[in-house]
């Protein structure tokens, strides 16, 4: 039951921040993959889809993937089915599989975001569900997360 607490505060600061940070800077850092992060960051922060290089590789690298197909192709439903495609393939490369990063290509292909999407919210976001998923998951642990940095 402890660990069910600390997962959901965790959750709840990790988005809390997003959307305060949303609120008062007026750009978009928060974005529906990063609930999902969530799950996985303070759910199971033991799996290698929680880990760091997963979290921030697996968004950036998916959201680089949607940008320069959404960029190059347009976004019709062909177009979004090859991005998520390779944005999975990428990630498998690179090993930064990271399930809820899966949806980065539908979101900034559909919203036609800017490149600076990457940055803000993607980069700055997954460092704070890291961040915060450091914080919560290694209170009092001698092994806790993250498994690995890289």
């Amino acid at each position: 039951m402890k660990f069910v607490l600390w997962s959901a505060l965790g959750a709840i600061v990790a988005i809390g921040l997003t959307g305060w940070l949303s609120s008062h800077s007026g750009i978009p850092w928060l974005m529906a993959p990063f609930g999902a992060s969530c799950v996985l960051a303070f759910g199971v922060p033991e799996s290698p889809l929680a880990q760091p290089r997963s979290i921030i590789g697996g968004h950036l690298i998916s959201t680089a993937v949607g940008l320069i197909i959404g960029a190059c192709f347009g976004s019709d439903w062909i177009a979004c089915a090859v991005a998520v495609g390779l944005a999975l393939a990428a990630m498998q490369l690179t090993r930064t599989v990271h399930a809820p990063a899966g949806a980065d290509p539908l979101i900034v292909m559909t919203s036609h975001a800017p490149i600076s999407y990457l940055l803000s919210p993607v980069l700055a976001g997954s460092l704070i569900v890291v961040l915060v998923a450091w914080c919560v998951n290694n209170r009092g642990r001698k092994n806790g997360y993250p498994r690995y940095w890289l």
